[in-house]
């Protein structure tokens, strides 16, 4: 439920096209709908302009599709994150139309097709063992209808990989770098750019990355400016906040 519709159904009651009790029906669950086991945020797209997204980890194959199929009757495009191949095939039973991306491990619903934005944001992941995290912030920004540069496995320990791409990262609006190890990509990206930098530790490395914990610290005391560092593994927060600064 966004803005369009509220708009849509408020002047089809004004023009006598449905009936205010009809209007009612739809709208009694704003703010939220209670299922039980879960309140559901009808009201965020009004609010944020994104609908709610699902955290899957913690939650039943049946919850995850209870929440989801709540959410498809009110919202065109749903993600869930962190979900597994068995939670999207519980999800399938009753919305045949969502799709699961295995790399990311995210469940989608894409009803309404926007036009990408002509303003870019490149994802950059040093590794390959960052790709989950990486994957989850470009898919996320471009469900929210963002135009998505990657620029995979170019980290430092092989920086002439990073730096035969410097065009491509100057032309993106907005970054989200994704590293684990000691975290230094994101400096070094940090001082190749004028644009809003977001870093994302990951949990990769050896036993002193103590889960992602090294890299963090590093992105946090990045000596280039414009860095800023979501929380480790956070590839949906990077690409929520990366949509959210493209699109000002």
């Amino acid at each position: 439920m966004n803005e369009e519709y509220l708009k849509k159904l408020l002047e089809d009651v004004a023009r006598g096209a449905v009936d205010p009790d009809a209007a009612y029906e739809r709208l009694k669950t704003l703010p939220f709908e209670d299922i039980g086991f879960a309140n559901i945020d009808h009201h965020r797209h009004i609010r944020t302009g994104y609908p709610e997204a699902i955290y899957c980890e913690g939650k039943t194959p049946e919850q995850v599709a209870g929440i989801m199929a709540k959410l498809a009757d009110r919202s065109a495009n749903i993600l869930a994150t962190r979900a597994s191949r068995e939670v999207y095939e519980k999800v399938r039973e009753t919305l045949p139309d969502a799709v699961y991306f295995d790399i990311a491990r995210i469940i989608a619903i894409r009803r309404a097709e926007t036009a990408p934005t002509e303003k870019v944001i490149a994802v950059i992941s040093a590794g390959t063992s960052d790709m989950p995290v990486a994957e989850e912030a470009a898919i996320t920004a471009e469900i929210a209808g963002n135009t998505v540069d990657r620029i995979y496995d170019v980290g430092v320990a092989g920086i002439h990989r990073l730096l035969a791409r410097t065009d491509r990262i100057r032309k993106a609006n907005v970054i989200i770098i994704v590293a684990g190890m000691e975290g230094a990509l994101a400096s070094v990206v940090g001082g190749l750019t004028d644009k809003p930098v977001i870093a994302v530790p990951t949990s990769v490395g050896y036993g002193a990355n103590f889960g992602g914990i090294a890299a963090l610290l590093t992105m946090l005391n990045s000596c280039a400016t414009g860095v800023g560092v979501v929380n480790i593994d956070n590839g949906f927060g990077a690409g929520y906040l990366a949509s959210n600064i493209n699109r000002l």
